[in-house]
C-alpha cells in the first residue's frame, strides 16, 4: 500500500507538469528541455496592505532544464530561468529576475544522499516581507545536504545541513543568514513503521539585529501508520538564545500526513510549529496549519485546493494569517499545459494597519521542449 501511495503521489505531480522528448541529448544518460511560461496575473492588493493597489501583471519565463543520471543510483537535475514580469498600471514595478536550482540523490539501497542549491530574484511581497508603497526585492541564495545509512538490519542514522542566504535590496530590511543541522536516529518497530530520536541546531544572523540560537528536541514516527496513511510526525521542546540577553522556549512540532481518499485523490496535512525571523529583523514563533487536496479527474485534467492558517507571535503582538488556494491544471501534450489559479490571502494584526486582504487570479501556459 505505501507503494501505491508513492505512485498516487507521482502520478498527481505528473499532472501538474509535461515530459515531451528531450531538446538535445547531452551523453549517455542526460537530456536537455527548453521550457517556458506565458501567464497573466490580476491582483487586486500588490503590496499587501491596508492601502489596495491592483494591476493586472504579465508574466514571461523562458528557460531550460537539463536532466542527468537516467537508470543510475545518482540522478539529479539542473535548471535556469529568467522572470520577465510586465505590470499595466505601475511599469516602475517591471523586472526581469533570474532563477537558479540544482539538485541531485544518491540511493544504493542502503544508503540516501541528497544535494540541492538554488538562487532566485525575488521581487515580491509576503506576510513576512512587504512594504505598504514598494515590492520588496531580495536575492536568496539556498543550500542543503542530507544523507541516510542503515546501521543495523532495524536502525538508520540520518543527518544534514542547510544554509540560507537572504539579502534585501531596499532600505529598511535586515539580511538573514540561517545555518541548521538536524541529526536523527531511526527504529524499525515494525516493517513499515520506523520510530525517531533528533536534535536540530540552528544558528540565525541578522545584519544588525539581534543573533540567535536554536535547539530543538524531538521524538517521532516515519512510515505506513496505516493502509492509506504515511507521513512523518516529531514533537519535541524548542528553546532560543539570544545573543544580547534572554532566551525563549516553545513545544516544537513537525508534522506531514499523506491520506489516500480514492485511487486518484489524496489529502495532506501539515502542522508546525517553530521560532522564525521577519525581514525587519523581528523575531517570531510560528504556528501553522494546513490542508491540501489533489485529485486526478482524467489522464489530462487535475485539480488542487488547499488552506492554511498561521498563527505569527511577534513577543509584542501577534498575528493571524489565512490562505486559500485553489487551482487545475490540463495537459494539452507532452510539451503544453495549462494552469489556472485563484489565491485568497487575509491577515489580522494586532498592529494599526497591519491588516489586509488579497485575491490574485492567475492563468498560465507552460512549455516543454
Amino acid at each position: 500500500m505505501k507503494t501505491k501511495i508513492r505512485l498516487l503521489a507521482l502520478s498527481l505531480m505528473a499532472a501538474a507538469a509535461t515530459y515531451g522528448a528531450p531538446f538535445m541529448a547531452v551523453g549517455n544518460g542526460a537530456e536537455l528541455f527548453l521550457t517556458g511560461t506565458l501567464g497573466v496575473r490580476v491582483d487586486d492588493n500588490v503590496y499587501l496592505s491596508d492601502n489596495k493597489v491592483d494591476d493586472v501583471i504579465f508574466d514571461i519565463n523562458p528557460g531550460f532544464n537539463l536532466v542527468f543520471g537516467k537508470g543510475s543510483v545518482t540522478q539529479g537535475e539542473f535548471s535556469y530561468t529568467e522572470n520577465f514580469s510586465r505590470y499595466s498600471q505601475n511599469s516602475g514595478l517591471d523586472t526581469e529576475l533570474s532563477s537558479v536550482r540544482f539538485n541531485s540523490n544518491y540511493d544504493d539501497g542502503k544508503t540516501t544522499f541528497a544535494v540541492n542549491a538554488s538562487f532566485n530574484q525575488l521581487n515580491q511581497n509576503t506576510v513576512d516581507v512587504r512594504n505598504a508603497n514598494v515590492l520588496q526585492r531580495r536575492d536568496v541564495l539556498a543550500f542543503g545536504l542530507k544523507g541516510e545509512s542503515s546501521v543495523s538490519a532495524k536502525s538508520k542514522v540520518g543527518g544534514g545541513l542547510d544554509y540560507n542566504n537572504t539579502n534585501y535590496k531596499r532600505a529598511g530590511n535586515t539580511d538573514l543568514k540561517t545555518f541548521t543541522v538536524p541529526v536523527n536516529y531511526y527504529y524499525a518497530v515494525s516493517e513499515k513503521v520506523d520510530i525517531s530520536l533528533g536534535l536540530r541546531y540552528r544558528n540565525s544572523d541578522l545584519k544588525g539585529g539581534n543573533d540567535s540560537k536554536d535547539m530543538a528536541y524531538r521524538l517521532g514516527a516515519r512510515g505506513e501508520f496505516s493502509p492509506k496513511v504515511t507521513g512523518s510526525v516529531a514533537v519535541g521542546f524548542g528553546t532560543r538564545d539570544f545573543d544580547n540577553s534572554g532566551s525563549e522556549d516553545m513545544i516544537d512540532l513537525d508534522a506531514k500526513l499523506d491520506i489516500a481518499m480514492t485511487p486518484k485523490s489524496m489529502l495532506q496535512l501539515t502542522a508546525s510549529n517553530d521560532f522564525g525571523n521577519s525581514a525587519s529583523g523581528q523575531e517570531q514563533k510560528n504556528f501553522s496549519l494546513g490542508s491540501n487536496i489533489s485529485s486526478k479527474v482524467s489522464d489530462q485534467l487535475s485539480l488542487r485546493g488547499g488552506v492554511s492558517f498561521r498563527n505569527i507571535d511577534y513577543y509584542t503582538r501577534k498575528d493571524d494569517y489565512v490562505e486559500f488556494q485553489f487551482s487545475s491544471t490540463y495537459i494539452v501534450s507532452q510539451m503544453t499545459n495549462i494552469v489556472g489559479s485563484v489565491a485568497y490571502r487575509k491577515n489580522s494584526s494586532e498592529l494599526a494597519g497591519g491588516d489586509f486582504n488579497n485575491t490574485v487570479f492567475s492563468l498560465a501556459a507552460n512549455f516543454r521542449y
